[in-house]
């Protein structure tokens, strides 16, 4: 690492004993002959790009506002957000048509195969899936040339890529949105260590036994460089030794309650078949991801990312919500208004998730802003009403992401039957990386910027 007192690469980073800590935007990286302001330092080409897909539909009377326009309150599922409702830009009308035109196959496996591509796939359940870049991938062409990581995948549940899931299609087609090429579907990662791994490559080794040694010595990455870092400190103005301890408090705290995790794994659940570190807890589960992506996006090790808050035809129960019933057939509820109010409490224990990102992004300061203003965030899903399994007037949000030009704070309606290939279109020309078509587009989007 070289620095000096007027100017730390971007890409700088600490090293130490198989560990490499990449460093958050600092003041210090700012060029020293730019001509803007210190306080406007973050340059446009930071904005960012986080997909966040969630199954099995909406209790969509619960999504929707009262009416389109300004935002006075947010519906009851993204009431976490309440305080950030200017961040918050819903739209409606907006259609998922190739999931429509194909034939056979499950209507999850169409929703979640076609989300984020636009496009139809083979129906397989082979190894040769084939489908078409997705619209996640496209950015990441572009925004990862800067990065360490072109992209990142996360997910909650299954990442498993092999056999048949919904309707004799392959799983690849229902446990991923992301899609590199059109024979590349990209897997999620769901484990929590694995993922700080990927980042901050703390074992030095593969070998588990490598892994365990560092944890017997209870050896945090933070101590593996602790002489770079003490370097680096005695280098750095006032305002930049607070946000580096504020960081490092942050990474200090995600690899604790991972090793946390692990430990209680292996005590308390030995005979469950999954990875080791996986928390049983859905929201600590959960926060954890948000954690390890944050830290992903402030250290610009990556800019593009998808997440699975679950996967496609999930079975999974949420007692601790108040809801014991398996989340699949919950889904399909006959519009009973019980059921509703119970795949309700479901859908908006999803969206919590998802605010405690927002609201973290939201608080750490960067350039001219805060990291929020430099990400837009698309929640939403494939699937509307679940007991139909429509695919038009999808429930999607696009939270954040000021300087990509979105003005928050309201509900805007397109003509039904729109397609959401349009938002794919508009989404890449605000992240500054224009196309003329996506799939099957027929243009982009008007009325994101303003009324």
């Amino acid at each position: 690492m070289f620095v000096t007192r007027k100017h730390l690469s971007r890409r700088a980073v600490l090293r130490g004993a198989g560990a490499t800590l990449a460093l958050p935007l600092l003041d210090c990286m700012v060029p020293a002959l730019t001509a803007l302001s210190r306080t406007a330092a973050a340059p446009d080409r930071l904005r960012r790009l986080g997909v966040f897909y969630v199954p099995n539909g909406m209790s969509m009377g619960y999504w929707w506002p009262r009416a389109e326009g300004s935002l006075e309150a947010l519906p009851p599922t993204l009431q976490s957000l309440t305080g950030l409702e200017d961040r918050v830009l819903l739209l409606g009308g907006l259609a998922d048509k190739p999931a429509d035109l194909m034939e056979g196959g499950g209507d999850h496996a169409r929703s979640a195969g076609t989300f984020l591509t636009a496009s139809t796939f083979r129906l397989t359940t082979g190894a040769d899936v084939y489908a078409a870049v997705s619209m996640d991938q496209v950015a990441a062409r572009e925004l990862g040339r800067e990065t360490q990581l072109t992209s990142l995948e996360l997910g909650i549940e299954s990442n498993a890529m092999v056999g048949t899931c919904d309707g004799g299609s392959s799983c690849a087609y229902t446990n991923t949105v992301a899609w590199r090429t059109p024979t590349t579907p990209l897997p999620v990662e769901r484990d929590p260590r694995a993922v700080f791994e990927r980042l901050f490559g703390t074992s030095g080794s593969t070998d588990p036994a490598a892994r365990l040694a560092r944890l017997e010595r209870d050896r945090t990455i933070i101590d593996a460089v602790a002489s770079e870092l003490h370097r680096l400190e005695r280098m750095l103005g006032s305002g930049d030794r607070t946000k580096m301890s504020e960081y490092l408090d942050s990474v200090r705290d995600v690899e604790r309650r991972i090793t946390t995790a692990e430990r209680q794994s292996s005590r308390e659940l030995p005979l469950v078949d999954e990875p080791v570190g996986i928390p049983d807890d859905y929201a600590t589960h959960a926060k954890l991801q948000m954690d390890l992506l944050a830290l992903a996006y402030q250290t610009d090790l990556t800019r593009v990312s998808t997440f699975m808050l679950a996967r496609e035809i999930s079975g999974r129960a949420y007692p601790e919500v108040g809801v014991p019933d398996s989340h699949h057939p919950l889904s399909h509820h006959q519009d009973e208004p019980a059921k509703l109010a119970r795949l309700h409490k479901i859908n908006e224990h999803h969206f919590r998730q998802f605010a405690y990102l927002v609201e973290k992004l939201a608080a750490v300061p960067e350039g001219d802003g805060t990291m929020l203003d430099h990400t837009l965030m698309l929640y939403g899903t494939g699937i509307s009403d679940s007991n139909t399994h429509f695919h038009d007037d999808l429930p999607i949000a696009l939270v954040g992401g000021t300087k990509a030009g979105i003005k928050g704070g309201r509900y805007v309606r397109y003509p039904q039957g729109t397609p959401l290939a349009n938002l794919w279109v508009t989404v890449l020309e605000k992240l500054g990386l224009p196309v003329e078509t996506f799939g099957d587009s027929t243009g982009p989007l008007g009325r994101l910027t303003d009324v």
